[in-house]
């Protein structure tokens, strides 16, 4: 299995449109970028994405123009689900995997598309191409979200979404012990907003929850480049087929 951040950023994106803050000034000299966040899960030639962002086109582009067979969406957020409508014209509409508020706030909007629709309960376990995927609920007011557990074989993968720390047990209890966590950390330490993780936070939530390795996602323009464990865009983690 591999898994490639696509984008590591928030709606806004890096560099900000119109921002000379150190970090967009820096992103305007060196091409460096955060794109909107979401995630590629790639196996035995399948591909399967979670989240399809505003930048889909252009993430898909550098990576090869794959061939996408699933998506799943996490929530109803623009900056997670509106390049949806990217595949029109250019491939069969992927079949989506969504809990059901998702489902509907998203497929409504994607309406006039036809798309193979396929709800999940909560914490309930599917598998798509060996790997085995479970929706998380997490805490975004007001919007429900949820992150997500991917497991093949003995690898755990977990990825928070947009949340802040509250986030429910059960869900804290799944992810315990991943082997990489891909967590929201919007801010610098010291910022805070209700709906989203610091840096600081984020840093903390990975240690709690014992993470073989993490990497913060999620990330506006406010965040340095350079502290440990930023996710890139484009960065590839492998793990072994069991």
């Amino acid at each position: 299995m591999k898994i490639i951040l696509l984008g590591t950023g928030d709606a806004i994106g890096t560099p900000r449109i119109g921002c000379s803050c150190p970090q967009c000034s820096r992103a305007q000299k060196t091409g460096e970028e955060r794109l909107r966040t979401s995630l590629m899960v790639t196996k035995a030639g399948h591909t399967v994405l979670v989240d399809t962002g505003p930048d889909l086109r252009r993430q898909l582009l550098s990576h090869g123009s794959p061939h996408v067979d699933a998506v799943l969406w996490t929530h109803g957020h623009y900056d997670h689900f509106m390049g949806f409508g990217e595949f029109y014209r250019v491939q069969k509409m992927p079949r989506v995997y969504a809990p059901r508020p998702v489902m509907d706030y998203c497929g409504g909007i994607f309406g006039f598309l036809p798309f193979e629709r396929h709800v999940l309960g909560e914490y309930d376990p599917f598998s798509l191409f060996g790997i085995e995927f479970s929706f998380l609920p997490v805490n975004h007011p007001p919007a429900y979200t949820c992150g997500l557990l991917i497991t093949d074989g003995n690898v755990r993968v977990g990825y928070t979404s947009d949340t802040n720390r509250t986030i429910p047990a059960r869900t804290r209890e799944a992810l315990t012990g991943v082997d990489l966590l891909l967590v929201d950390a919007l801010l610098p330490a010291g910022l805070h907003v209700p709906k989203h993780m610091n840096y600081k936070e984020a840093c903390e939530l990975a240690r709690e929850l014992h993470a073989g390795d993490f990497r913060c996602v999620h990330i506006s323009h406010l965040v340095p480049w350079d502290l440990p464990h930023l996710g890139k865009d484009g960065e590839t983690f492998c793990f072994s087929s069991p």
